[in-house]
């Protein structure tokens, strides 16, 4: 049975390995195109429908690229679709999330002291959260209201906020801010399936029929590619956070995810209009650092507050059954020893201002909650302590640590 988490902790790996290569994959054509385009040069070809061209070194060659405003007069023979990187980025972040956040729903998605509710409503709320995003979304850009792009993007901002709101009076701070990511992501990706790529097939269809496109489907699908391109760094953001819980456990987290969404429109329109050769905005770094300074300043303040249920706080099904396994009460004082001085609402350890990854391990609830954890940590791996520290466990200690586990789980 022990094998079983095991190659659940591989699983989770390389998920997340490969969500992170398809998503490099992704941002990186989708930066590179926004750049082409903002910096493609008049072309001296303009007569034949060439909008824009421009010359680029990389790898020691050369390259000499055009943009057509529309259409080329013939279909190419060769035509290369960027969409897999988007697709595949979604997908892996998806499956990523069921196998961490819904099968680990007890320990990551639900917060008793946040709102109780069982792990399958959780999962549903999570699921319908991401549909309801894109729908609303959609539906607001395709209205009268949407063919302002200012107008636009403030309200679409709002929204972010709302939802950044929302996500914390649901779902624990750490899930909150990766909900944020995924709906937003979800917007992102549904962008690409929905309207960029169907948009493109149009046009491409009506080259092959020998009809000249109508420009309209250029214009919408340029619209959403900018979108995207705002919304990247703020994605990212929130899927590093969860490492780091001084963004995802203040009182404050909601406005911290409000100000990290206005920091990813500073920075790249620092890059968007260098690459638009209207020069070097220097301004938004500053503006970016003066967000950053009120990002780390709310995060200093409720730090676990209001939301620190203690002993109180009821244990689900699993928990209870590790509480209640053979050792516990030995295992407990091992963790409350060699792990509490950094794992604790205020760490004890030098220079550590939250606990690592917001996991606490002060309280029996918390040990019991955190066994998997504590066994894959200090039990399977020597990860825990950290070599550098001087709470070392020996080879017996950590044998109780897995027998005790094996105890909950036969249990």
């Amino acid at each position: 049975m022990q094998f079983v988490p095991i190659v659940w902790e591989w699983a989770e790996f390389a998920l997340r390995w490969l969500h992170v290569i398809t998503a490099i994959a992704w941002i990186g054509s989708s930066f590179y195109f926004i750049a082409l385009d903002l910096g493609l040069r008049p072309s001296a070809d303009r007569d034949h429908g060439v909008g824009g061209e421009e010359w680029q070194v990389h790898g020691g060659g050369f390259y000499f690229i055009q943009k057509y405003m529309v259409a080329p007069a013939r279909m190419p023979e060769d035509l290369i679709w960027f969409k897999w990187e988007s697709y595949s980025t979604w997908l892996t972040g998806f499956a990523l999330m069921a196998v961490v956040y819904y099968m680990g729903a007890e320990l990551y998605l639900v917060d008793p002291n946040v709102l109780e509710m069982p792990a399958w409503v959780a999962i549903l709320v999570s699921m319908g959260s991401l549909a309801f995003g894109w729908i609303a979304y959609d539906l607001i850009c395709k209205s009268k209201f949407g063919e302002d792009n200012t107008r636009l993007m403030l309200l679409l901002y709002a929204i972010l906020v709302v939802m950044a709101w929302g996500y914390t009076q649901v779902f624990t701070g750490r899930a909150a801010f990766l909900h944020l990511g995924a709906f937003t992501a979800t917007v992102m990706s549904a962008n690409v399936f929905f309207i960029i790529i169907p948009n493109q097939k149009i046009v491409v269809k009506d080259l092959r029929a020998g009809r000249t496109p109508d420009p309209k489907y250029g214009k919408i699908a340029k619209q959403r590619s900018t979108h995207n391109n705002y919304l990247t760094l703020p994605v990212l953001f929130m899927m590093l956070s969860n490492h780091y819980p001084l963004a995802f456990a203040s009182d404050y987290n909601w406005i911290i995810a409000a100000l990290v969404f206005l920091m990813g429109v500073t920075i790249r329109h620092f890059f968007n209009t260098m690459h638009a050769r209207k020069g070097m905005l220097w301004w938004t770094w500053g503006l970016t650092v003066a967000l950053f300074l009120a990002v780390m300043w709310l995060s200093t303040f409720g730090i676990y507050g209001q939301r620190d249920g203690g002993e109180e706080a009821a244990l689900g099904p699993e928990a209870q059954r590790f509480a209640a396994a053979a050792g516990f009460e030995e295992v407990h004082d091992i963790v409350v020893t060699n792990c509490s001085m950094c794992h604790a609402k205020e760490p004890l350890w030098e220079g550590m201002a939250s606990p690592p990854k917001g996991v606490m391990l002060e309280t029996t609830q918390e040990v019991a909650v955190h066994a998997r954890d504590i066994w894959l940590q200090a039990g399977v791996t020597h990860a825990m302590p950290p070599a550098g520290s001087y709470m070392m466990l020996d080879d017996e200690t950590r044998a109780l640590i897995r027998d005790w586990y094996a105890a909950g789980i036969e249990g």
